[in-house]
């Protein structure tokens, strides 16, 4: 079966950084793309950051955060730095088959994480 284990997550102070890691197993991973979502409180799962053959951030997070990859672990990292509390959130990772076209959207993914929180306090 298919699953996507997250670690990393927890309580920073702003400013503060964090890497998330997420392994995979249960498919070829090279075969996937890999994203980060989050979801704010009370708000819908929004994207984060992208790799496949390129890398995709949001506006938002581009400059302070940094996905990369380890094919030969099956792992996808999420290096956070200058967190901000607008950055708090549960962290979801996610597996897309790779495509020629961008995937930032949640129904582009078919596989999900858990989830793992981030709290960032001022």
């Amino acid at each position: 079966q298919v699953q996507l284990v997250e670690s990393g997550g927890g309580l920073v102070q702003a400013g503060g950084s964090l890497r998330l890691s997420c392994a995979a197993s249960g498919l070829t991973f090279n075969s996937y793309a890999m994203a980060w979502f989050r979801a704010a409180p009370g708000k819908e799962r929004e994207f984060v950051a992208a790799i496949g053959w390129r890398t995709l951030y949001a506006d938002s997070v581009r400059g302070r955060f940094t996905i990369s990859r380890d094919n030969a672990k099956n792992t996808v990292y999420l290096q956070m730095y200058s967190l901000k509390p607008e950055d708090t959130a549960v962290y979801y990772c996610a597996a897309s088959p790779w495509g020629l076209e961008s995937k930032t959207t949640v129904n582009q993914y078919v596989y999900w994480g858990q989830g793992t929180h981030v709290s960032v306090s001022s």
